[in-house]
């Protein structure tokens, strides 16, 4: 039976529910964030229990209870598994992107390489840039900030220092050409991070970037989670089941989130 009355830790935390509902609602914001607290709130019987354990950890704790629920409104509205897959997919543009720029580039330099070469051995040049200052200059020409702080000292160190000290334009192209070559995406941010690592998207991306959330809103880290806070397996699974709505052939369980802690404790993560 529902246990709706206002000291019940299911009213409770329901009502912190409506209440950053309403908010965002009265503001028009986070509509994503209203669609997660509509499935939680449409599923309370299934989350007594789950709420029973937030509300005997948390509540003792000023803004705990509160911000353990935001952040399972936040994580599950930005790192749904769809949103986890967009994620996915703009990391692995990334990678193409700089595959492209780096080849792209060092077709360039042996470009600039030959031109050099035909300048320096035929009757024939061509008027194009030949510093790197020159291409500086040219290319800052719409930015005025340049012009007023950077442009005089620049012109002095051209003229102070000639051709021999500066790089060549095969030069510079080729330092673009390594730069893209070695990069690889970088995370912005510890969720992204977790929820993008393994090399194959699943469900459990969704609960790394969750566990993940909530080290990063612990005290220790400026948070409002108790250092000692716990969250069993059952919880975080009806949780997720229903913040996700899942389907009911799709639900997963405790034991399902406690093989994938016991693989995360065995990689170090």
């Amino acid at each position: 039976m529902s246990q709706r009355y206002p000291d019940s830790p299911q009213y409770i935390c329901e009502q912190i529910l409506r209440d950053e509902r309403q908010y965002n609602i009265a503001h028009r914001i986070l509509s994503s964030e209203v669609a997660v607290a509509d499935r939680l709130l449409a599923r309370g019987l299934e989350l007594i229990e789950a709420y029973e354990e937030l509300h005997s950890k948390l509540n003792v704790h000023t803004g705990s209870l509160q911000a353990f629920l935001g952040l399972i409104l936040s994580t599950t509205a930005f790192w749904s598994p769809e949103k986890i897959l967009a994620a996915r997919t703009v990391r692995n543009d990334l990678v193409a992107i700089n595959r492209q720029i780096s080849s792209k580039a060092s077709e360039l330099v042996n470009l600039l390489q030959q031109r050099s070469e035909l300048h320096n051995t035929s009757s024939f040049s061509s008027d194009t840039h030949y510093h790197v200052c020159h291409v500086i200059e040219e290319a800052a020409k719409g930015n005025a900030l340049f012009g007023w702080y950077v442009q005089k000292r620049l012109k002095a160190l051209h003229a102070q220092f000639d051709l021999k000290y500066w790089p060549t334009l095969s030069d510079f192209v080729q330092e673009l050409a390594s730069d893209a070559e070695a990069a690889g995406p970088i995370a912005s941010d510890p969720l992204t991070a977790a929820a993008t690592t393994a090399l194959r998207p699943s469900l459990a991306d969704f609960f790394k970037a969750l566990l993940a959330a909530i080290e990063e809103n612990r005290v220790r880290r400026y948070g409002l989670i108790p250092h000692d806070f716990k969250v069993t397996d059952n919880t975080l699974a009806s949780l997720a089941n229903c913040a996700l709505g899942l389907p009911p052939d799709e639900l997963v369980d405790g034991p399902y989130v406690k093989r994938l802690r016991q693989r995360l404790r065995s990689r170090g993560n």
